[in-house]
């Protein structure tokens, strides 16, 4: 046993003069020290080793399992390594270890100089990812600086490659990277645009893929940077849709028709890789043209035709219809029609047509006054009521307006939807048309003769008549006379009687009452007839005295005088 022991121990001696043996001899050589980075040429590959010679007659061994990442070098490939010690074998390196070493001054460096680094996605975590740096050393990266716009699917940007700025190296004193993609995507973005902005001019042709779409038209991806392609500049011709005319995705050319680099914004066209229609357009059209076109689009105001592709005009929704009001165009035409319209007006630079429909047709207010001359009689319907008459409707689009005085001779019409319907057919004869006003003027009462023209002829001032009472108000009493006509018996002149109130004068009347009236006054203008009660009575009672006085001069030879017929009328 002691035998052994003592075998052991000189063994280990003898093992331990030979390393410091070695040491000491690749010092006198120059030998690369423990800890230190070396360059070295693969010669020899086997199942477990990669034999790198590192010079001065050294050949150094790393674990072929060091090279899994990136796979097995070639005989005759350069590496580089970390010299982690010796053995018998000779040098022992650690490829890994070289590149951990290399990495982490990389990154420092890099963190120094505020260069980026390359590195790939490669884990969701919460709010945000894991960056794979290379050498299996992950860093945080904040979803609100992976990308330039908001990533609505996080999943989008897995297993992408790209370039990082390092915004943090340590935590707590551990290396614990965190790192930003936005930044380096948006000073890669402003070279490219500062770029674009230096060496493309207007009227140039671009290249870019549809990006999305808005309502006023497309942004194009010209490499990072967005140009516009709005609705107007996508044809001469009316676009409804853009995803008419591009598709999202589409590779496409394209002009550039406006630069601006101090608020970084580019406007592009397809329109303009054809020639304008409008340089064209006197040549082709001219004012009171009658013209063919479709109907694009419908406005509250108006309808917009195109008359060839790139060339539109406005209907407005007053050049319509001579005769009728129209609230909505969609009431006359819709998109997508074939219309006829008159060239009213242009003007070539603001790139305008102003159109007309009821110019194709005939102006029936030129001739309305010599087809409807007046004392001519119609027969129509009731369009609409209003508070002082109706609408009736004469031909399509013209009505005649029935004031309610021309309703009726006789009677007081205070609403004319107590006398009509809408929907009733009628007579009427016209009264009155103008035709710069559009207005046509219709009764119904002038069908008939006017009686109070006939009353007129028939009673006098000073006539008498029976009559019925209509109404009783607080200012008179309404009566009408055997022809229909309505007169005032104003309470003034009710009662002979002295002193007795208009309002106990009444008591004795009630309407349906037949009553005698004396006529005070005719007017035919105003058609108005005044009444009086007390009148009445004065002259029944002047007739009265003239009977006595006539009889009495045939019996006395006028010893009867006009004292004694008072006397005698006071005493019967």
């Amino acid at each position: 046993m002691e035998e052994m022991e003592v075998e052991k121990e000189e063994s280990q001696s003898s093992k331990g003069d030979f390393q410091t043996q070695l040491e000491e001899s690749l010092k006198e050589f120059n030998a690369p020290q423990t800890g230190q980075l070396v360059e070295g040429k693969v010669v020899q590959i086997s199942n477990d080793y990669v034999y790198v010679d590192i010079g001065d007659k050294s050949e150094g061994l790393i674990l072929a399992e060091e090279f899994a990442v990136e796979g097995l070098p070639k005989e005759g490939d350069k590496v580089q390594a970390l010299l982690t010690g010796y053995n018998s074998s000779g040098p022992v390196l650690s490829k890994k270890k070289a590149d951990t070493k290399r990495f982490l001054k990389e990154i420092q460096q890099a963190s120094k100089d505020k260069t980026p680094v390359y590195g790939t996605i490669a884990k969701i975590v919460k709010s945000g990812y894991e960056v794979d740096l290379g050498i299996d050393k992950m860093a945080f990266l904040p979803i609100s600086q992976a990308d330039c716009e908001k990533v609505e699917k996080p999943e989008s940007l897995l297993g992408l490659k790209s370039k990082f700025y390092i915004e943090r190296l340590y935590s707590e004193g551990k290396l614990n990277p965190v790192v930003n993609r936005r930044k380096y995507l948006e000073e890669e973005v402003n070279e490219k645009r500062d770029a674009f902005f230096n060496t493309v001019n207007i009227g140039d042709t671009v290249k870019g893929t549809v990006k999305s779409f808005t309502s006023f038209g497309a942004f194009i991806d010209l490499g990072g940077f967005d140009g516009l392609l709005h609705i107007n500049d996508m044809s001469w011709g009316h676009v409804a849709r853009p995803k008419d005319f591009v598709k999202k995705g589409q590779e496409i050319e394209l002009k550039v028709i406006r630069i601006d680099p101090a608020e970084k914004r580019i406007n592009l066209s397809l329109k303009h890789f054809a020639e304008d229609p409008w340089i064209h357009f006197e040549e082709k059209y001219h004012v009171n043209d009658i013209v063919k076109g479709k109907v694009t689009k419908l406005t509250e105001f108006g309808a917009f035709v195109e008359l060839e592709e790139g060339i539109e005009g406005l209907v407005h929704i007053s050049e319509f219809s001579w005769t009728k009001k129209i609230n909505k165009p969609s009431d006359m035409v819709a998109v997508g029609d074939d219309v006829e319209a008159m060239i009213l007006g242009y003007d070539i630079q603001a790139g305008r047509v102003s159109l007309g429909f009821k110019q194709t047709t005939e102006n029936p207010w030129d001739t309305i006054s010599e087809k409807y001359p007046e004392g001519t009689k119609i027969s129509g319907k009731v369009v609409k009521i209003t508070n002082v008459g109706a609408f009736v409707s004469i031909e399509d689009g013209i009505d005649g307006f029935l004031h309610a005085d021309d309703i009726s001779w006789t009677k007081k019409v205070k609403h004319p939807g107590s006398e009509l319907t809408v929907g009733q057919d009628v007579e009427v004869v016209v009264l009155g048309c103008d035709a710069e006003t559009k207005k046509i003027k219709v009764g119904i009462k002038q069908l008939t003769e006017n009686p109070w023209k006939k009353f007129a002829e028939e009673y006098k001032v000073g006539s008498t008549l029976e009559g019925e009472i209509t109404s009783i108000t607080e200012f008179g009493v309404f009566v009408k006379a055997p022809n229909g006509i309505e007169g005032l018996v104003n309470k003034a002149n009710l009662s002979d009687e002295k002193d007795v109130p208009y309002e106990e004068a009444i008591n004795k009347y009630k309407v349906g009452d037949k009553i005698n009236v004396y006529v005070i006054d005719i007017n035919t203008e105003k058609e108005k007839v005044g009444f009086s009660v007390r009148e009445f009575k004065r002259k029944q009672q002047r007739d009265e005295i003239s009977q006595y006085m006539a009889s009495s001069n045939d019996d006395d030879n006028g010893s009867y005088t006009l004292g004694d017929a008072l006397k005698a009328q006071k005493n019967d």
